[in-house]
């Protein structure tokens, strides 16, 4: 197996591992990048962005990752394909296997490797991706304006992107498996008092229908119960609000998590407990979630990966 040895590794490559490219090699860190299962991360199966500052117009996530891609490569950054299989953080430099076949040290490593929207697992999810699916309402509430939608959750994440999404559509349907709502007090009292949010307890999202997009789902109340009524609902959206989940299991034995698996940095620093290891974007970011917050953190990483090269004598 052979092994190479680099300053600096950076894991995955959406906003904050493309962002943590430029700054990193900007500073001649000479960085190495792995661009993971899917290349440019989860903007890539979004079609319009239109929150993402210096884009007036508006620009597709594929072409907003491809552009922050070639800006990492106009400054050196050697991108390439590639999983981590394997990860030894135990001591430096840090050891990883690439695919199972090739090993790489590095004297400092940036983790950006994001978290998966958890899905309820329905084939129509995949046919409507992009065409009225999302698991992002701040992302793409805005093209629902005056509209009729549709969030799958009953916690605080679900009820948040519910009141967020009334703000905007004309009516929100949350639909909630058990007969109860799992967020907060304060934040159920908001939902079930909102004159645009009717909430469906009970109630299962078992498909949807359309010619070109989403024009409404199928549901069943009472799933399983004698009294079990299926009925479909009209919708122009459905917004999935059931948790994502933090690309972070092979680094675990390492770095600190919490009880999702979103790694614990210190304070606002990228910094986990490993000396020269950082975290950015989704995979530490439990909160936002947004690209413009995810290019920061990668940012963020960049410069202390930078610093610490710079104090131990690294550069």
């Amino acid at each position: 197996m052979t092994t190479e040895h680099v300053k600096c590794l950076i894991i995955g490559s959406g906003p904050a591992g493309y962002t943590a490219a430029i700054y990193t090699s900007r500073a001649n860190i000479s960085p190495v990048l792995y661009e993971g299962i899917q290349p440019g991360g989860q903007l890539t199966i979004t079609t319009e962005v239109e929150n993402f500052p210096g884009y007036p117009e508006g620009v597709t996530g594929p072409v907003l990752m491809d552009d922050l891609r070639k800006q990492a490569e106009r400054f050196g950054a050697d991108i390439r394909q590639g999983i981590i299989t394997k990860a030894d953080l135990s001591q430096a430099p840090y050891k990883f296997i690439i695919d199972d076949e090739k090993e790489i040290t590095a004297d400092t490593v940036i983790i950006s490797t994001g978290a998966t929207a958890k899905y309820l697992g329905l084939e129509d999810e995949k046919k409507y991706a992009g065409m009225g699916v999302s698991a992002c309402a701040t992302c793409d509430g805005f093209f629902y304006r005056k509209k009729t939608v549709a969030v799958v959750g009953g916690g605080d994440t679900a009820c948040e992107e519910a009141i967020y999404l009334a703000g905007l559509a004309s009516k929100v349907y949350l639909v909630v498996r058990k007969p109860y709502l799992r967020a907060s007090k304060i934040m159920q009292e908001r939902v079930l008092n909102h004159p645009n949010i009717t909430v469906l307890f009970e109630h299962n999202a078992v498909g949807l229908y359309g010619d070109n997009g989403v024009e409404g789902m199928h549901v069943v109340k009472r799933m399983g119960e004698a009294d079990e009524e299926r009925y479909d609902v009209a919708i122009d959206g459905f917004f999935l609000a059931i948790g994502h989940q933090p690309n972070s299991a092979i680094f675990k034995p390492w770095v600190q998590t919490d009880e999702v698996g979103y790694i614990i940095t210190e304070g606002s620093s990228p910094r986990t407990g490993v000396p020269g290891v950082f975290a950015a974007g989704d995979v530490a970011d439990p909160h936002y979630r947004q690209a413009i917050t995810a290019a920061g953190s990668g940012c963020k990483a960049a410069i202390e990966a930078e610093r610490y090269l710079s104090a131990n004598g690294l550069l």
